[in-house]
């Protein structure tokens, strides 16, 4: 696309009539070539060329330099110029960046306020999608019984209010732990939802053998993948982070349990599957971990399905719906629903 003067320049600007500018991925220009920056003042001139009109770059000198030698050779038009100008103060004009270049303060008693935190517990309720539940449908374990008298959580992704978040928050990657930011994390939720009476006991990784002798009520284990952004996600066996897929053999296979999991896209699951009672993607929930115990505990019913195809395994992919060898774990649009255990009083 950082080359495609038909699609940027003939069908956005000259078709569409776009009348903003256009801005390249961080070093975009650069992969125009293979490998990348190969031929730097080709990626320019091709980029530039095909209509792009401000560029995200790193050693922004080199890219200043081989933009003034090709205008003044007239290898880039200086109307190409003239137009990418333009367009970025129109821009700038419109939003009144000349008159108040400052951002403006006025709202930012707002942020994080309860009204922004009750919506974002909203969403976490209403995306969270039930993958299974029961070994039938008339044995489900969802919604979970309050009032119990041990209940057991796990998972290294319990008490992490960073991997609840991911990446792009706070810091570029994201960060493990509680000190990102403030929140509930998914074990403070658990606290705050069930009876005064139920005992919670938190093990990040337990063994078998105190899972099996503390003679617990149900489990909850929470796990998934570490935060991330970009590349530093890239995965080819989209696993599960160690040692979460423990926590499950060793709580699941002791113990009626349900399985959340943190993630920002599907993970191998298939082989923990005939372990866990019931399992729950929550995604990213964020801060909001309280919308998580709003789901399990039956404050509110599961309503969520699946935006995309739940593989079995990475060797199925890529896999879309209409694939000819399309034989998914959880198919496109599934999730299983619940209804609510008791009736929730809106003001």
């Amino acid at each position: 696309m950082h080359a495609n003067r038909d699609l940027v320049t003939g069908f956005l600007k000259n078709k569409l009539k776009f009348r903003g500018f256009v801005i390249s991925d961080w070093l975009g220009i650069d992969k125009i070539t293979s490998p990348p920056h190969a031929n730097y003042s080709y990626s320019v001139e091709a980029g530039v060329g095909a209509g792009i009109d401000m560029i995200m770059v790193s050693n922004f000198t080199e890219f200043i330099d081989v933009l003034i030698y090709q205008v003044k050779h007239n290898i880039i038009p200086i109307s190409r110029i003239d137009d990418a100008v333009k367009r970025i103060l129109r821009v700038k004009v419109v939003m009144g960046f000349f008159e108040n270049p400052m951002a403006d303060y006025s709202l930012v008693n707002q942020l994080r306020s309860q009204e922004h935190r009750e919506l974002a517990r909203e969403a976490v309720r209403k995306t969270l999608v039930l993958l299974k539940n029961g070994e039938s449908a008339d044995k489900p374990l969802l919604p979970l019984p309050k009032k119990a008298t041990k209940i057991l959580v796990s998972g290294i992704h319990a008490d992490n209010l960073g991997y609840q978040c991911g990446g792009w928050t706070i810091t570029w990657q994201g960060l493990g732990g509680n000190d990102l930011t403030s929140g509930t994390t998914a074990l403070q939720a658990i606290k705050n939802t069930v009876d005064p009476t139920t005992r919670v006991v938190y093990s990040e990784n337990p063994d078998s053998d105190f899972v099996k002798s503390n003679k617990f009520s149900f489990a909850i284990v929470v796990v998934g993948e570490p935060s991330y952004a970009e590349t530093f996600g890239d995965s080819l066996n989209l696993t599960l982070s160690e040692p979460g897929p423990r926590a499950i053999y060793n709580v699941c296979g002791a113990v009626k349990c349900v399985v959340v999991v943190i993630s920002g896209r599907p993970v191998v699951m298939q082989p923990y599957l005939s372990s866990i009672n019931a399992l729950v993607v929550a995604w990213l929930p964020g801060t909001e971990g309280q919308g998580v115990a709003d789901v399990l505990f039956g404050d509110y019913g599961f309503t969520g399905k699946l935006a995309r195809t739940w593989f079995k395994t990475v060797d199925q992919l890529p896999m879309n719906v209409g694939d000819p060898h399309y034989d998914p774990l959880f198919p496109f649009g599934f999730g299983l629903t619940t209804k609510p255990t008791e009736e929730v009083i809106v003001d």
